[in-house]
């Protein structure tokens, strides 16, 4: 495994990072068993990865805890909390209290089996959402902080609603977060001058999130959305071979797969501190951390990227 700095945290993570959500769920989201997912989360430490990243709405801060049982020492735990109450609509304007969030993470602490956490992260935050975050639940978060039940601060964007990263984009000025999690990939790679530009500047850590979504793991999907970005006229229509339009990851790239091609990417983006991967299959665990491990993409691909999707910022590949 390869470890990083974490911005200018002092930890040291690895490049590989274990996300607990997604359609997956280590599993829950396809009826695997409990004890399946623990195993899925004790695979992955014994493959070297010492960043777990999960949150209360997944569901899996239990499994995390039952897995880190005698191991808490060797994980670094980022969480995230929601900033809108149960029953609210995610992009509302119906928010939590801090005194709510206080009880939330005691909640997290108690299902992670810890009595601190090393990341906690406001959860999903659009654009109009930042300024509440920024004036009434940041006190709460310092006060966290100062009774030592969380070490950093982390602030997450909501990519499939904010491609263009505006809610990020604002708050890295604000200089008050230790760490940021952003949508990232090979389709949308905006985040390189909204995101990674500030984060590398100021030194703040950075989680990449959707390096690989229903696009670049499904044909299908790949095909459609293609099309659809040649219809709105973003990519010429002659660009790409309509029966493989990333084909260019292999041939040129030297990648085994998309998938594999589409990890590469994000990997070797400087700025890029840890790659999230989520599975419930510890198969598929190992190959995407071999490829997340995997050289650089080669120059003549990483350029044909660029010039096919370098202006995109419309969509997620979700």
């Amino acid at each position: 495994m390869d470890y990083v700095p974490l911005g200018r945290t002092g930890l040291r993570v690895s490049a590989a990072g274990l996300g607990c959500g997604g359609h997956s769920r280590l599993g829950q989201g396809s009826g695997e068993s409990r004890a399946h997912s623990v195993g899925i989360v004790r695979a992955a430490l014994d493959l070297g990865i010492n960043f777990i990243d999960t949150a209360a709405v997944y569901r899996t801060e239990e499994i995390v805890g039952d897995a880190l049982a005698g191991r808490r020492d060797d994980a670094i735990i980022s969480t995230k909390l929601p900033i809108v109450p149960p029953g609210e609509s995610p992009l509302g304007q119906q928010f939590v209290t801090g005194e709510s969030l206080a009880s939330s993470l005691e909640e997290s602490l108690r299902r992670l089996k810890t009595d601190y956490v090393d990341i906690l992260h406001l959860h999903g935050v659009m654009p109009d959402q930042y300024g509440y975050c920024r004036e009434e639940l940041l006190p709460a978060l310092d006060r966290f902080r100062d009774q030592g039940k969380i070490r950093f601060l982390g602030l997450t964007e909501r990519f499939i609603h904010d491609p263009q990263h505006v809610m990020l984009s604002r708050a890295l000025q604000d200089d008050i977060w230790n760490v940021v999690m952003a949508g990232f990939n090979l389709i949308n790679p905006s985040a390189r001058q909204r995101v990674f530009a500030q984060t590398r500047s100021k030194e703040i850590g950075t989680l990449v999130m959707f390096a690989v979504r229903r696009a670049l793991s499904n044909s299908e999907a790949l095909t459609e959305l293609i099309a659809d970005l040649v219809q709105q006229d973003l990519i010429p229509s002659d660009a790409l071979e309509e029966e493989d339009p990333l084909g260019f990851l292999r041939s040129l790239g030297g990648a085994g797969s998309v998938v594999e091609g589409a990890y590469r990417f994000c990997r070797h983006e400087p700025g890029a501190d840890v790659v999230l991967t989520g599975t419930g299959n510890a198969d598929h665990l190992r190959e995407n951390v071999a490829s997340i491990l995997s050289p650089a993409l080669a120059p003549d691909c990483l350029a044909q990227l660029e010039e096919l999707f370098g202006a995109i910022d419309s969509v997620s590949g979700n």
